[in-house]
């Protein structure tokens, strides 16, 4: 809205066009970043009452015994859902900051609208009608995927047909001019692999859902997931910019995409969000994101990697969340076929905790690896 308000100001008094700071996607997105720390940071207190009052508080049971002597009762009714704060503060920074007549920016907030939706319904389950039953399953695992699957297809329908009739010749590989919006980009690699419709609904898919569900699995210890994400959407916050940029683009053989350069506001605001939330978050945590925050982190990041095509960038920026949701594969395969564990227990922080760590070395350990990943794919942008 300020925005759009700014814009008309000008136009309406007649200035002469220009490079004015508010045009510039990568400004804005700072101020989204700080818009929406100060967002969850001054409403996290009375949104903590309001979940102790409902006694939306999780209850901290592992199926491995030594893992809840170990944890014990620290966190016992520690308000969840607070993932509403970071939802919040990324649509009011985005309905203030970004421009609202992108249609890349439109979807994203359908996205975390979606997963917030969907994680919301699964907190509410587990922690009021799950604690009435004495259960603390909230939605089957199977009942989540589909639910991802099918904003996947939508948001993978609606992207590939935005690119295709928004067609901008970007990028040249030999003479043949490149259709950017359905390049798979790979690092380290000049040119890209041309994907068609169903290849780019199913890489929707695997990334929208495994990201999202990555992410929910890092978040088991305070701090851990928000710190790797804030880490996370500020690199993605560069390509978002770099990406939208046709000049930028075409120096560092980037797939460029019209218009994308604008979901460095959504990144902007997803860092300040994640660092507003970690205030609160850091060890002892007074609020948990619940599904509601991680979900919705999880799907708006693979979101953006798939439109600015930077998916297999996402697996080196995301590599933490990669390490986790592996960790998660592995034991249970290799407990199916073998009746074997590979790890103490799964996802991986766990595994060390049980091996000695504290909490905090866990996350501190974690958040380092986090920004080793994230100067690593930082370093590739010259690298093709």
């Amino acid at each position: 809205m300020l925005y759009h308000l700014v814009d008309w100001l000008v136009r309406s008094h007649g200035y002469p066009p220009g490079p004015y700071a508010y045009k510039d996607p990568l400004f804005r997105g700072t101020c989204a970043l700080i818009l929406a720390f100060l967002v969850v940071v001054l409403a996290a207190p009375k949104v903590i009452r309001i979940l102790v009052r409902h006694k939306i508080g999780d209850r901290t049971e592992f199926d491995h015994k030594a893992l809840n002597e170990l944890v014990g009762h620290n966190k016992e009714n520690t308000p969840t859902m607070g993932g509403v704060l970071i939802v919040a503060a990324i649509l009011i920074s985005l309905l203030l900051l970004a421009d609202l007549m992108n249609y890349y920016v439109r979807m994203a907030i359908f996205c975390m609208l979606w997963l917030a939706a969907l994680g919301a319904v699964d907190d509410w389950l587990k922690l009021t009608v799950g604690r009435r039953s004495g259960s603390r399953d909230g939605l089957k695992m199977y009942e989540k995927l589909l639910f991802q699957i099918a904003l996947a297809v939508l948001l993978g329908t609606f992207v590939y047909q935005y690119g295709r009739e928004n067609m901008a010749i970007a990028t040249v590989i030999g003479d043949e001019p490149v259709e950017t919006y359905r390049i798979f980009n790979v690092p380290f690699y000049k040119q890209g692999i041309f994907l068609n419709t169903t290849a780019f609904l199913i890489l929707t898919v695997l990334v929208t859902a495994g990201t999202s569900n990555a992410v929910n699995l890092t978040d088991g210890m305070d701090g851990l997931a928000a710190g790797c994400m804030a880490l996370c959407s500020f690199v993605f916050m560069i390509f978002a910019f770099l990406g939208g940029d046709p000049l930028k683009a075409s120096s560092l053989l980037f797939p460029y995409i019209p218009k994308t350069a604008e979901l460095a506001v959504l990144c902007g605001a997803m860092v300040g969000a994640c660092l507003g939330f970690m205030w609160y978050n850091g060890f002892p945590a007074q609020v948990f994101m619940g599904d509601t925050g991680s979900l919705a982190l999880g799907g708006l990041i693979g979101y953006v990697a798939i439109v600015i095509r930077q998916e297999l960038m996402l697996l080196i920026v995301g590599g933490v969340f990669v390490i986790e949701a592996c960790s998660v594969l592995l034991q249970v395969g290799s407990y199916k076929l073998t009746g074997k564990r590979i790890f103490r227990v799964a996802p991986i922080h766990h595994h060390f905790h049980l091996g000695g760590w504290t909490e905090t070395q866990v996350v501190m350990r974690f958040w380092l690896m986090a920004a080793v990943f994230a100067a690593l794919a930082l370093a590739t942008i010259k690298l093709r």
